[in-house]
């Protein structure tokens, strides 16, 4: 039995790209999204094409390959640029067109903040659609490296090791020149050397300097933005803590930023955001123990979010001594009862400590000096005293919400851990091509237009998907219908309002 044969390579075969690509494919659904938002609306350069000088690739055209492209994990230019040579899919995204690696990188350098209101602009889209609705918002973030290596970001501790290093170095070398027996060559080697590592220090210097003016903790010198973060197993590396909420009823990315190395500070800008975005009736918001501070779920208490945060444990539960747990709080009468059933009261004065306010309470010295439990209960001198933070009520709010539907607050790694894990594992985001907070980002919300667009395709099915983008498409063309029958309108009048004009001033003209 003989094996299934192929085409003939040297016959001349009839086909077309649109053959050659499927029907459900990726590239056609790429193809009517990108058709159906508004370009020049969104910012995208180039949009209107000038008269004069040479014809620009058309930003439509190359956000369709970037879409593709990163949809299949190509990010870099010239492997796009590739692409665009061997790639049948691509061949008919682009009906044929072979942008250089250049002109491709240039696009996503030149539109960061297009591509973001086009996310932006999806997101709104994909809420009058009904596939989102904002009322329950899952907050989370993830880290991808930086393009800015560990060694070529500072801190004050690592100037000064470096500066120490390279003085011992200097030293070194001032004493080996003072010796009297150097060949001239030897003493050009270790001048050569001193200068080498003076100049090191000077630079080191530099950094110090740089430091102190940028008012930060740490600078990185090929990526200002980039900061060293904590990623999996505790290593530390350079790159960006991405924030990002999903909502709760699809699954789908709402929006995205950068605030920081950590989530502290991160929950109420997020929520706001969305709320703003979306303005749902009512909004919840799911986070992990790494948001809970009492000064942002208060400020969303304040702008009428509802938080489940994971309640953190108090810093003393490890420290052998009574837990907080064991000391009763009595909101009325704002006092504790302790283990022993003695009152740790307060005189009702807020102390500042670093963030926010606290008062502290305490008992009465003699009680608590000759108490049987003071071993296990504090190791202070002048007896346990207790600082409850002056938002704690919202902390214990927050907890008891938790407490009460802890079924509700599991969905949270349901809402956003798949989304996370397809853009790094499957999409391979783990790192970013560009430099620059604003550039990461709208690297981030590419791949999250992206994640976007293939999940609605998984939630209502390919044909509904195009009939929908299909009317979009309609909707756009028939708004700049509109607009060029106004234009034309309006040249109309002018021209009407002109040709008397012109007529007697013609015949003046002529009598003169």
């Amino acid at each position: 039995m003989s094996h299934v044969q192929g085409i003939d390579r040297d016959q001349v075969t009839m086909i077309s790209l649109g053959e050659m690509v499927d029907r459900n494919s990726v590239a056609r659904i790429i193809d009517l999204f990108v058709d159906a938002m508004p370009i020049a609306k969104l910012g995208f350069r180039y949009a209107d094409p000038t008269a004069n000088g040479r014809a620009a690739y058309a930003p439509a055209d190359m956000l369709k390959l970037y879409m593709y492209g990163y949809r299949h994990g190509i990010r870099s230019s010239r492997k796009l640029e590739a692409a665009c040579k061997v790639n049948i899919e691509v061949m008919w995204l682009l009906k044929g067109l072979r942008p250089d690696d250049r002109t491709i990188a240039r696009f996503r350098k030149d539109n960061p903040k297009a591509i973001s209101k086009a996310f932006r602009y999806f997101v709104l889209i994909l809420k009058d659609w009904d596939l989102l609705d904002g009322t329950t918002v899952a907050i989370d973030s993830f880290k991808i490296r930086a393009q800015n290596s560990l060694k070529n970001n500072l801190n004050q501790k690592r100037i000064d090791r470096q500066s120490a290093y390279h003085q011992e170095k200097i030293e070194n070398y001032l004493k080996a020149l003072d010796g009297d027996d150097l060949q001239e060559e030897e003493r050009e080697e270790l001048q050569q050397k001193h200068d080498h590592h003076q100049g090191r220090k000077e630079h080191f210097a530099q950094m110090e300097q740089q430091l102190k003016d940028s008012g930060e903790k740490q600078i990185s010198l090929t990526d200002p933005d980039a900061k060293a973060v904590v990623f999996q197993r505790n290593s530390i590396q350079v790159g960006y803590n991405i924030q990002a909420a999903c909502d709760g009823k699809n699954k789908l990315f709402i929006h995205s930023d950068v605030l920081g190395v950590n989530d502290t500070h991160a929950l109420h800008p997020m929520a706001k955001e969305v709320k703003d975005l979306l303005q749902p009736p009512t909004m919840t918001t799911l986070t992990d123990k790494g948001y809970t501070t009492a000064e942002q779920l208060g400020r969303c208490e304040q702008d009428g979010i509802i938080t489940y945060s994971a309640p953190k444990d108090h810093s003393a539960a490890d420290n052998g001594l009574f837990n907080l747990d064991a000391f009763t709080y009595n909101q009325k009468n704002d006092h504790f009862t302790c283990p022993a059933g003695e009152l740790l009261t307060t005189n009702g004065t807020h102390y500042r400590k670093g963030d926010y306010h606290v008062k502290h309470y305490k008992t009465k010295p003699k009680n608590c000096r000759n108490c049987p439990l003071r071993d296990a209960c504090t190791r202070n001198k002048s007896g346990k005293i207790i600082e409850r933070s002056a938002s704690q009520s919202v902390l214990e709010r927050n907890r008891l919400r938790i407490e009460a539907d802890p079924q509700y607050y599991r969905q949270r790694q349901q809402i956003t851990e798949h989304q996370f894990g397809t853009l790094k594992r499957q999409w391979g985001f783990t790192y970013a091509l560009m430099k620059r907070k604003v550039n990461v980002l709208a690297e981030v919300e590419l791949n999250m237009l992206n994640y976007n667009l293939i999940r609605t395709l998984s939630i209502i099915g390919p044909d509904e998907l195009r009939k929908k983008l299909s009317l979009l498409i309609s909707t756009l063309f028939g708004f700049m219908k509109t607009l060029l029958d106004l234009h034309m309108a309006f040249i109309g009048l002018i021209s009407q309002t002109y040709t008397p004009f012109r007529n007697s001033y013609s015949q003046n003209l002529v009598i003169s």
